[in-house]
């Protein structure tokens, strides 16, 4: 075993939770926070300086860049370090873009500190973690495919949570409104639903987007 420290870099918009964070890692032996970050921007341009093993990636910072599209321009250098999602969001609207984007594990943030420790470890090794509830979907979706939604689907049933008409969605997704339609249409066959209300309730009942 080497005694060469991980060096971390938290990348979350709340100074409370980066502290925590440190507080919780710089108790574990060879683990060492070098760098937080308060935007996901500082993040990815922290990450660039090639001093870091593994960041520590909220999703979620408010305005400006999400924490999986950083994930993807941190991953996309090369040599880059891994990626440990850590957030309280756990639904395939927020797990599946981040996985995508290149994240080597995900973590709640409800994770006990021993997990959270194991997580960094076992991501500066270039393993996954995944927090079980992500485990479990995604193995879920392995075994039945076909009853899965989409990225795509679960973009635009995210939209239509959030009460957005089908013009609207297609606006912010740039895909014209029969498009969307056609989306919805599989939706509605996937979950065994009729209607834009029933989507969302079976939707976020399953976890597929946040509640």
């Amino acid at each position: 075993m080497t005694d060469t420290p991980i060096r971390l870099l938290v990348a979350d918009d709340h100074p409370v939770v980066r502290a925590g964070l440190r507080a919780v890692l710089e108790t574990e032996p060879g683990l060492v926070v070098v760098a937080e970050a308060a935007t996901a921007e500082d993040a990815v341009a922290r990450a660039a300086a090639g001093d870091i093993d593994v960041v520590l990636m909220d999703l979620q910072f408010g305005r400006g860049m999400g924490g999986a599209e950083a994930t993807a321009q941190i991953t996309a250098r090369p040599g880059a370090p891994r990626v440990l999602i850590v957030t309280t969001y756990d639904s395939d609207a927020d797990t599946l873009p981040a996985i995508e984007a290149g994240a080597t594990g995900y973590l709640l943030k409800d994770a006990p500190p021993e997990d959270l420790a194991a997580a960094v470890r076992t991501a500066a090794a270039g393993r996954t973690t995944l927090a079980p509830a992500v485990a479990d979907r995604l193995m879920n979706r392995l075994r039945d495919p076909g009853t899965a939604l989409t990225r795509r689907e679960t973009e635009v049933l995210a939209l239509v949570a959030a009460g957005l008409s089908n013009q609207a969605i297609g606006r912010q997704l740039h895909l014209t409104e029969g498009t969307v339609k056609s989306h919805l249409a599989r939706i509605y066959a996937k979950l065994g639903v009729d209607s834009r209300t029933a989507a969302v309730a079976t939707a976020t009942d399953l976890g597929l987007i946040r509640r």
